[in-house]
């Protein structure tokens, strides 16, 4: 398993060497805003609605204080917005109280309405540059088509599968560059497997 890990790595970097985060952001309360509202929606549409929403609501103080519906009204296009509006400005609010600035705690971010393990992964890795692997449904699939976790495994199983094959300094490279892959290369529905360098070790090949 650990020379698939070194194989897949390595091909991984040739075909994605400049993989990274594609959500824009500034601030901290940016960058957190912006990956709660990633779930379920592509980066390129919350690129579109963060400047506006991100002009309006330069800090967490400013969020906990917009009137019921407000942020409702600039994210409207996005999928579950409703639901996210309401744990923005609940987390927000929470992140106010506590003087403003999200600390660099697991438990802390995991803590706040709308923040799961994934979201709390890829702020603590993007902003305070701690390893971390976070599951979407990209790594997900991956991880299952390369090997590395069964089918139907929980988020949380595959993130430990991985850390524990790869290296803790290339965890939050890798979840990069798996996502790149994912959305990209080995999409769900149509996968690139006639030019795939994995397609002699993935588990369901479609040549």
């Amino acid at each position: 398993m650990i020379e698939r890990a070194e194989h897949v790595y390595r091909e991984l970097g040739r075909l994605f060497p400049e993989a990274k985060c594609e959500l824009r952001y500034v601030r901290q309360i940016d960058l957190l805003v912006a990956v709660m509202l990633s779930a379920q929606t592509t980066d390129a549409a919350v690129n579109a609605a963060t400047p506006a929403l991100f002009a309006m609501y330069p800090d967490a103080a400013a969020y906990a204080a917009a009137p019921e519906g407000k942020i409702e009204e600039t994210i409207r296009h996005l999928g579950l917005f409703r639901a996210k509006a309401k744990n923005i400005r609940a987390a927000a609010t929470i992140i106010a109280l506590d003087g403003g600035v999200i600390p660099n705690n697991q438990d802390y971010l995991e803590r706040l309405p709308g923040v799961g393990r994934k979201t709390a992964n890829v702020f603590l890795s993007e902003w305070y540059h701690v390893p971390r692997i976070a599951v979407d449904t990209h790594v997900g699939r991956v991880a299952y088509r390369l090997g590395f976790a069964p089918k139907g495994d929980d988020p949380a199983k595959t993130e430990r599968r991985l850390m524990e094959v790869f290296p803790a300094e290339r965890w939050s490279d890798l979840h990069h560059k798996m996502i790149f892959f994912g959305r990209y290369f080995c999409t769900a529905r149509k996968p690139s497997c006639g030019i795939c360098p994995f397609v002699g070790c993935c588990v369901e090949p479609r040549l």
